[in-house]
C-alpha cells in the first residue's frame, strides 16, 4: 500500500535542501551581525496560549487536540506568542533589550493553495524591552538587510495602528476587531457592509480616507489633517531615520495586520513572482507578555514567510568538491583508511554495495563527482593512489598528501 504524505505538506529533496539552508545561512548570519540570538521553543504548547488573546475561533485555523490526560494543547501557527510565553517563563531578569531570532516550523489547519501549506517555515526576531522608535527602526532595518541580500525585488510598506485604534476607540473591542481584520484583508465590501450594519457610517468618513493613504514622508501631513488629535512624532521619526539609513518604503497607513496584539508601528514587504499570497515579511510592535503573567514590557518584532521566499530566491548554493573512492576487490579497509584522511577537505563517498570498479566509476560520473580516487594494489605498494579528474577525464598517481593540497 502506498502511503501519501499528508494534505498541505511537503518532501524536500537533497537540491531543494540545499537551497534552503543558504538562503537560512544568510538570514541567520545578518540577524547575528545586528547582536540576535537564537531561541527555541516546543513545537507544541498550551492551546490557550493561542486563544487568550484571539478568542476561542482560531482553534478552527490551528492544529488544536487533547493529549493521553485530556490537556488542551496545540502545534504552533506562530511564533512570536511562543517566544513571549519563553521569555515571562524564562527571561524577565534578563538585562535589557533582548534580542531573539528563530527559524522552525509553524502549522495551520486551512486550505492548501499557492504559498500556503498547512505545514510552514518561519523565520523571525523579536526585539524585547524597548518601546523607542530607535527598537522600530533597527527591526525593519534587518528585515529590509535580510530580503535585500536575498536579491528579492519587494516592496516594503510601514505603517501604524494605532491611527486606525484611536479612530476606533469608542467601539466595542470585539468589534474594533473584526473591522481591524477586514481591513488587514483588505475586504472593503465586507467592511462596507459591517460598517453600516453596527450603525457607524461616520467611520467611513476617517477610515476610508485613512486606508487609501500610500505614498511617500508627505502623506503624513494628510492624515493629520483626517486625525488633527492623534500624535504622529513616532512615525514621523521612524520614517525620517529610515530615510537617513537609505531604506527604501511607503508610508501605508492601511496596515492593520491580523493579531489583534499590535500596538504602533506595523510593516508588511510584498514579493514579485508569487502572486496574490505575495506578502513575505510582516510584523511591528505590540505588547503581549503580560497577557501570560509577565511584566507589560514593549516588543517589535517580525517574521519572514520561508517558503515564499524560498520560491522566488536565487541564491548561490556552494557545491563542495565531492571525492569517490574506487576500490578493487580485497581492498576495501586500505579504501576507508584513505577516505577519512580525505575527508577533512573534501566530501568523501565509499562504495557500500561491493560493486565492480567500472561500475564505481559510472556511479561517480552519475552523482557528478569531481574526483575518483582509485586504490589499486600496484598504487599502495608505492605509497601512492590514482586521481582521475571528472570534469577533465585526465588521470595521475600522485600520494595522499600531494591530493590533500591539491584539494
Amino acid at each position: 500500500m502506498r502511503i501519501e504524505r499528508p494534505r498541505g505538506t511537503r518532501d524536500f529533496l537533497p537540491d531543494e535542501m540545499e537551497k534552503r539552508r543558504a538562503i537560512e545561512k544568510v538570514m541567520r548570519r545578518i540577524a547575528e551581525s545586528y547582536g540576535y540570538r537564537e531561541v527555541l521553543t516546543p513545537t507544541f504548547e498550551h492551546l490557550e496560549l493561542f486563544t487568550i488573546k484571539s478568542g476561542e475561533g482560531i482553534v478552527e485555523e490551528i492544529y488544536a487536540f487533547k493529549d493521553k490526560s485530556g490537556r488542551d494543547l496545540a502545534l504552533r501557527p506562530e511564533l512570536t506568542a511562543p517566544v513571549m510565553r519563553m521569555y515571562v517563563n524564562e527571561c524577565m531578569g534578563m538585562p535589557k533589550p533582548l534580542r531573539f531570532y528563530y527559524f522552525a516550523n509553524c502549522f495551520r489547519y486551512e486550505r492548501p493553495q499557492k504559498g500556503r501549506y498547512r505545514e510552514f517555515w518561519q523565520f523571525g526576531v523579536e526585539l524585547i524591552g524597548s518601546d523607542s522608535y530607535l527598537a522600530d527602526v533597527e527591526v525593519i532595518s534587518l528585515a529590509y538587510e535580510i530580503m535585500s541580500a536575498l536579491n528579492i525585488k519587494f516592496d516594503l510598506h510601514v505603517g501604524h495602528v494605532g491611527l486606525l485604534r484611536h479612530v476606533l476607540r469608542d467601539l466595542d473591542e470585539k468589534v474594533a476587531g473584526k473591522i481591524m481584520r477586514l481591513i488587514d484583508k483588505k475586504d472593503l465590501d465586507t467592511l462596507d457592509s459591517y460598517i453600516n450594519e453596527i450603525g457607524r457610517e461616520d467611520l467611513k468618513e476617517v477610515v476610508y480616507p485613512l486606508i487609501e493613504l500610500v505614498g511617500d514622508t508627505d502623506i503624513i501631513e494628510e492624515a493629520r489633517e483626517i486625525i488633527p488629535d492623534f500624535d504622529f512624532t513616532h512615525i514621523e521619526k521612524v520614517a525620517k531615520t529610515l530615510d537617513d539609513l537609505g531604506v527604501e518604503f511607503k508610508i501605508d497607513l492601511g496596515i492593520a495586520r491580523g493579531l489583534d496584539y499590535y500596538t504602533g508601528i506595523v510593516f508588511e514587504a510584498y514579493a514579485e513572482g508569487l502572486g496574490a499570497q505575495n506578502q513575505i515579511c510582516g510584523g511591528g510592535s505590540y505588547r503581549l507578555a503580560h497577557l501570560f503573567g509577565g511584566d507589560d514590557v514593549p516588543a517589535t518584532g517580525f517574521a519572514l514567510g520561508f517558503d515564499r521566499i524560498a520560491e522566488i530566491c536565487e541564491v548561490d548554493v556552494e557545491k563542495p568538491t565531492k571525492v569517490v573512492i574506487v576500490s578493487f576487490r580485497g581492498l576495501e579497509k586500505e579504501a576507508l583508511k584513505i577516505a577519512n584522511a580525505i575527508r577533512s577537505k573534501a566530501v568523501t563517498i565509499t562504495d557500500v554495495m561491493e560493486r565492480s570498479v567500472k561500475k564505481q566509476l559510472s556511479f561517480a560520473n552519475d552523482i557528478s563527482a569531481d574526483y575518483a580516487v582509485i586504490v589499486g594494489e600496484k598504487e599502495l605498494k608505492e605509497g601512492k593512489i590514482a586521481v582521475k579528474n571528472l570534469r577533465t577525464q585526465e588521470q595521475s598517481v600522485m600520494t595522499l598528501d600531494e591530493f590533500l593540497n591539491k584539494l
